[in-house]
């Protein structure tokens, strides 16, 4: 296999200013140009520095790949999270400019390598340890090639994908990158986090891309899936929990500690155990404090979120109310209760009725619950709920109290981080994660 080239789509508007640094050719009239550029869509076709266009697509490639950058205005990060806002950002590599309905959208292209020297710099700090870049590098770069090969296959499949089971009582669904059509992947946390060359990168990230280029997981001569998440909250979720009911060997349930135990010795998916469990603070890779190794995987807007291993969050019965029927979209009058239907072994809740004085429904799976239950997200659906201040049944206010930030499938960002410091390799580090996986060279450089 020959290393890929992706199309990793960045932003889309209806106007966009990007600039140029060095000369791009244009797959128009055999035209080049450099500088700054205005790019939007007017009586539904293309205009480019005012000047209308006949196709729908438009390619900026760079005469000198390594001289030459791009930089996108405004280009939206952390989206529909906390701590969403807007940053100019500069990219290696070319740029496509794609109209799709209303919507221009901007897509770079580039080799995967040069893709995970921003996406471990975007995703962790560039000063992380060494082994922890490389099992993160290894990681990104098996999720990858794994979503080119599902696209693949389901693009040959007559069986459609199907991302939402819903009747009048119960509305399920996952989020995936298969919610992508005109690239391979997003640039934003729906995917991995790519923010081009605009997060300093290290010495250090080049070394540990480098070392392990074309390593991948495999698992039974398959690319592994490979998930991660910021912190699992002490045990890690399975696949199926989170998205498509498939499960995968490599994705289950582990315990965030190596302490010897052949495995669980608690039963997360039944009540008293993760309400005991969530309501604690047990020892786990995950759990700390430690600025040094939250610094490694946390960027500084990251850090801006505290508490993410244990949380509590608090709604008034009007904020609830009014928070989750314009999430819904349904008015369930006052809201009596949100029940736990089905936990997964994280203890995340991956079916929840919600019980209000007007009507019952019942949502999943953890994301679309995070959804509902806050402006942004949730940090995770591993939570119990405290009803306080009841008066004729009504809570006044409710309490969740929460575990873990994300959802918690695969390698937990903040435990491995733990782990390098604490001097496993790259490759410990992955076994423990990713329970039975073997590393293969996909591919030479």
């Amino acid at each position: 296999m020959e290393q890929p080239k992706l199309r990793i789509g960045i932003m889309a508007e209806t106007e966009i200013y990007f600039s140029l640094s060095g000369y791009y050719s244009i797959n128009i009239n055999n035209t080049r140009n450099t500088g700054k550029q205005i790019i939007c869509i007017t009586a539904g076709k293309i205009l480019l520095n005012g000047q209308l266009l006949e196709t729908n697509m438009l390619c900026f490639d760079p005469e000198d790949e390594k001289a030459a950058s791009f930089e996108l205005s405004d280009v939206t990060i952390g989206v529909q999270f906390h701590w969403e806002r807007k940053e100019n950002q500069q990219f290696k590599g070319a740029v496509q400019f794609i109209r799709e309905g209303d919507k221009l959208h901007a897509i770079n292209v580039l080799p995967l390598e040069d893709y995970l020297i921003s996406v471990i710099s975007s995703e962790m700090s560039a000063t992380s340890s060494l082994e922890l870049l490389k099992a993160h590098a290894i990681i990104s770069r098996s999720w990858l090639i794994a979503q080119v090969i599902k696209e693949k296959e389901l693009g040959h499949s007559d069986k459609k994908y199907q991302t939402i089971y819903q009747t009048d009582e119960e509305y399920i669904r996952w989020y995936d990158r298969e919610d992508h059509t005109l690239f391979d992947v997003c640039a934003d946390d729906h995917c991995q986090r790519y923010q081009g060359i605009t997060r300093q990168t290290s010495d250090l990230v080049e070394k540990a891309v480098k070392e392990t280029s074309g390593l991948v997981l495999m698992y039974k001569g398959q690319v592994c899936d490979a998930r991660f998440s910021k912190s699992c909250g002490g045990v890690t979720e399975t696949f199926e929990n989170a998205w498509e009911p498939v499960a995968h060997p490599y994705l289950q349930a582990v315990y965030d500690y190596n302490n010897g135990c052949s495995g669980l010795e608690f039963d997360l998916t039944e009540e008293p155990a993760a309400e005991k469990w969530i309501r604690t603070s047990p020892v786990a890779y995950c759990n700390t404090v430690d600025h040094k190794v939250l610094s490694q995987v946390l960027n500084d807007y990251d850090l801006e979120t505290a508490d993410f291993y244990r949380w509590k969050v608090t709604y008034s019965q009007a904020g609830l109310s009014e928070l989750v029927c314009r999430k819904t979209g349904i008015d369930f009058g006052d809201i009596i209760d949100l029940l736990p239907l089905e936990r997964g072994h994280s203890g995340r809740i991956i079916r929840m009725e919600i019980i209000g004085t007007k009507r019952s429904w019942t949502v999943g799976k953890e994301l679309e619950i995070r959804k509902i239950l806050s402006n942004t997200h949730l940090y995770s659906s591993a939570f119990v709920v405290d009803k306080r201040e009841i008066k004729d049944q009504i809570p006044d206010k409710f309490v969740l109290t929460g575990a873990g930030w994300g959802h918690g499938v695969g390698l937990c960002q903040i435990g491995a981080a733990m782990m390098g410091e604490r001097g496993f390799s790259h490759d410990a580090i992955l076994k423990h994660y990713f329970v039975g996986s073997e590393l293969e060279k996909r591919y030479e450089t």
